[in-house]
């Protein structure tokens, strides 16, 4: 029983691994036999450890269809409600929406002080997008990815639904957010004023040749560790959160096939988690959107001190 929950456990964690394995590498088939390539070939991995093998060209494909999928759904939606917005008494999806776009309009308002249009509806995106794509951790696990191996023949196929419970996905924004900061950092403050920002701050003597010998070298080493730490920070604290999360959900469908105290007991403790997860999901789509809201904030802030 160990051995069959260890596995179900690895093969939800797995994803979709799409990548290049070597000519003359050995690979395990599910009946037990071994076949070898006979030239470097891209396919997807029958295994994780082929998925470890294939390095870092590999690419996630269930976590890449999720997210541009659930992006262009949101595009949609809110493409349509904008196209068919009346003045009128306002119809129920476009009251949500309304609401919600005028949530963001104030949060965003109450932290940005600065003058770029840019940054609302890149607010209003990014908490659309990651609540959206957080939302389908509350799908029971087994669902889609059964569906998917029904529907491809192939019952070890791998295949994730969360696209936020994959570190390259919220690594991938965060440093988009970073790529960002440091575009408009530039942009506001020129290329001298930002390299000064990193090599003059915090500590500044007032002695030319203290600063340029020692405090310029201290001052570059915490600000530059100070910057770098805020992508990897906003994206590992939202992977952190839902991979938890996720990991919690198939515990409980690992119950759900352990006998009927238990199973019962799974489907309790499934609906409670479901139920208090709608929270995190929300907040944590929240926060990476506030962090990336303050991020562009300091970005345009051009005062000496800070």
């Amino acid at each position: 029983m160990a051995g069959d929950s260890t596995g179900y456990i690895q093969h939800h964690l797995q994803n979709m691994a799409y990548g290049e394995l070597p000519a003359g590498y050995e690979r395990h088939n599910a009946d037990g036999t071994v076949s070898v390539l006979a030239e470097d070939t891209w396919t997807l991995a029958h295994s994780s450890a082929e998925a470890a093998d294939m390095g870092f060209w590999a690419v996630h494909l269930d976590s890449l269809g999720w997210s541009i999928g659930l992006g262009l759904i949101f595009s949609f939606l809110f493409y349509r409600v904008a196209k068919n917005a009346t003045a009128g008494v306002p119809s129920g999806i476009q009251s949500f929406v309304e609401l919600l776009v005028s949530f963001i309009d104030g949060v965003v308002k109450d932290i940005f002080h600065h003058k770029n249009r840019m940054i609302a509806p890149m607010g209003l995106t990014i908490f659309c997008w990651v609540f959206m794509m957080n939302l389908m951790d509350l799908v029971p696990v087994d669902w889609l990815p059964m569906a998917a191996q029904k529907i491809s023949g192939n019952e070890h196929l791998f295949f994730k639904v969360v696209p936020t419970t994959d570190v390259n996905i919220t690594l991938g924004m965060a440093f988009t957010v970073f790529a960002f900061m440091i575009f408009f950092s530039i942009q506001q403050k020129g290329l001298i004023g930002f390299i000064k920002e990193l090599t003059m701050h915090p500590f500044h003597s007032g002695k030319w040749y203290i600063d340029f010998t020692i405090l310029v070298w201290v001052n570059l080493i915490l600000e530059v560790v100070a910057l770098i730490s805020k992508p990897i920070s906003l994206g590992l604290r939202l992977f952190g959160n839902l991979y938890a999360g996720e990991m919690i959900f198939i515990l409980f469908g690992v119950m759900l096939g352990s006998g009927l105290v238990l199973g019962t007991a799974g489907v309790f403790l499934h609906l409670g988690w479901a139920i208090f997860h709608i929270l995190v999901i929300t907040l944590q789509a929240f926060v990476f959107m506030v962090l990336t809201t303050v991020y562009m904030a300091m970005a345009h802030d051009v005062d000496e001190e800070h």
